[in-house]
């Protein structure tokens, strides 16, 4: 437990900023296996892929993991479309 004022308030703010980036995650994970569930839906990917980019400009998870989950949404997708007629 915190002994000081500035302790306790750091136990605070982390604890809203942990319900804050738990909650970005969460959102972030569903939008992805929506966005999996149906490929070939742009309005589902676009969003996925927004999600991802806007978790990432947020600092709750790494550039590099965005980027990644992001090039493998984007595959999935390009697969999903070229297996589909064209329309």
């Amino acid at each position: 437990m915190p002994n000081n004022q500035s302790a306790k308030k750091r136990m605070r703010q982390n604890a809203k900023r942990r319900e804050r980036n738990r909650a970005a995650k969460s959102a972030m994970k569903t939008a992805i296996k929506k966005a999996k569930a149906a490929p070939s839906d742009d309005a589902l990917s676009h969003e996925a892929l927004r999600t991802i980019g806007k978790t990432a400009k947020r600092g709750v998870i790494h550039a590099n993991r965005a980027a990644r989950l992001a090039s493998r949404l984007q595959r999935r997708i390009n697969a999903a479309k070229s297996e589909s007629p064209a329309s």
